[in-house]
């Protein structure tokens, strides 16, 4: 498997990953696994995050599966600059998830956000430069 192919697959198992979170904070209305004695759902705050973050994972996540497909066909165009760019994407579309999931702080999760936009922003810059 080439290089650039490494960090979409790992952004894919993270979605696997937020699937299967989104299970389990689900379980307990769903088939009653896990539920409180007052049959609440023990998640009921965070289930809904979860849920918003994977329909994010969906959003300006195409934009860099398309690009890293793109660079696969056109292997000259995989610098170690672009390696490092899907990295710090993939590694900031996991912190997203972590600060959207975990707390309410929007100005932190516009910040992480941003670190995505720019890694794959600079991607396409630079992959346009190399046509």
């Amino acid at each position: 498997m080439t290089s650039i192919l490494y960090p979409v697959v790992a952004h894919i198992f993270w979605c696997a990953l937020l699937y299967a979170l989104l299970t389990v904070a689900r379980a307990p209305v769903v088939w009653g696994i896990g539920r409180k004695d007052d049959e609440s759902n023990p998640f009921q705050n965070v289930q809904p995050k979860i849920s918003a973050n994977l329909s994010n994972q969906f959003e300006w996540p195409v934009f860099f599966h398309v690009l890293c497909v793109m660079l696969y066909v056109e292997q000259s165009a995989v610098t170690s600059t672009m390696m490092l760019m899907a990295w710090a994407f993939v590694i900031g579309r996991v912190l997203h998830s972590l600060v959207q999931i975990c707390s309410s702080n929007v100005r932190v999760r516009g910040l992480v956000f941003t670190i995505n936009f720019l890694a794959v922003i600079a991607m396409w810059v630079l992959f346009l430069f190399e046509l």
